[in-house]
């Protein structure tokens, strides 16, 4: 009763509410955290002690050789001030988040230390084919202006198909789920198109449409047409219709009724539909940018692949990994924003 009193009063969050019911941590317990949050540091360490004192396969020409220590610091220096800041701000949730994130930034410096155990200090994985780190970080810093610019006609692509195959398909499931006659027509469709993968329409596309670059925002929408459609869908036809009914006893029109009821109760479904089409259109861009575009980073991987140059290939996937994480969490903050309330009821 104590709890729900001081909730009701806006007293204290949830979060702190828990972080106070929780026991309080012995001193050993404390001190084995901070050591956790100096992990990565500490293998960070390990990492460059590794890099500098094994000696390198006699016949590789390493240039450059500290790009990679300035990489590992760089990496050490952003976390080790995420530490201190933790240790600043009055609220443990940063802090617990930074040792939540500790054995995993540990794990990363792990990986580098045996990749370049396995690349550069013994070929144990072939050169050219598997290049060392360092060599990756030359090759994307030399290439750098050509690499944004690919970077910059991927994320165009993507943001043009993305969002109009959301639009399209935020229309065809509301429209679909709202009314009978509507789903009777489109349903056929969404059952014929949905389970073919968007690729195999590539070669079609790219001959009708007339251009490659609105071939590839027709690919790529159309995967995300396919996923919002059906979640959209999904979503209003689980509504109770015991809402409806009582908003049209209290004089509700049919717009309303749209914009009222069955979209805000649907927005969750809505949000799982984008997400699921993000990683449809993330693939689809790919593929489509390898077949037919010519641009942006897919190009970039089927052109460097071309000169056996693997050092740019890797450092455009690592450009590619980098940019869909950042566009994946960014929809991740979006939804989780916007769906406070059902975090809330979850917990």
């Amino acid at each position: 009763m104590e709890n729900e009193e001081i909730l009701e009063n806006n007293e204290l969050t949830l979060d702190e509410l828990q972080a106070k019911e929780m026991k309080e941590k012995t001193k050993f317990q404390k001190i084995l955290d901070h050591v956790t949050c100096f992990l990565p540091i500490i293998v960070g360490f390990i990492a460059i002690l590794e890099y500098k004192l094994v000696p390198n396969v006699p016949e590789f020409y390493n240039p450059k050789p500290n790009t990679y220590i300035t990489f590992l610091l760089i990496l050490m220096g952003i976390f080790f001030s995420l530490y201190v800041v933790s240790l600043f701000l009055k609220r443990k949730s940063f802090f617990n988040t930074v040792l939540h994130k500790a054995p995993l930034t540990a794990a990363v410096f792990a990986f580098l230390i045996l990749y370049d155990c396995l690349t550069l200090k013994s070929n144990y994985l072939l050169y050219p084919f598997f290049p060392w780190f360092n060599d990756i970080l030359n090759a994307m810093i030399g290439d750098a202006a050509f690499l944004l610019e690919c970077s910059l006609n991927t994320l165009k692509l993507l943001f043009y198909g993305y969002f109009s195959g959301v639009l399209v398909g935020l229309i065809t499931g509301i429209i679909c789920g709202y009314s009978k006659k509507a789903e009777y027509w489109v349903d056929p469709l969404i059952k014929i198109l949905g389970p073919i993968p968007t690729a195999t329409w590539i070669p079609l596309i790219m001959v009708i449409a007339s251009t490659l670059f609105k071939g590839c925002v027709f690919i790529v929408a159309l995967g995300v047409w396919f996923a919002v459609t059906t979640a959209t869908m999904t979503g209003i036809k689980s509504i109770d219709k015991a809402y409806f009914e009582a908003a049209q006893n209290m004089g509700c029109d049919s717009k309303q009724l749209i914009f009222k009821i069955a979209i805000p109760a649907a927005v969750p479904n809505i949000f799982q539909g984008m997400t699921q089409g993000m990683s449809s259109a993330c693939v689809a861009l790919m593929v489509a940018e390898m077949i037919g575009v010519e641009s942006g980073l897919g190009w970039y991987i089927v052109w460097a692949k071309a000169w056996a140059n693997y050092s740019k290939m890797y450092a455009s996937i690592i450009i590619i990994c980098i940019i869909f994480t950042v566009v994946t969490q960014t929809l991740a903050f979006i939804r989780r924003r916007v769906l406070r309330w059902q975090e809330g009821l979850v917990r």
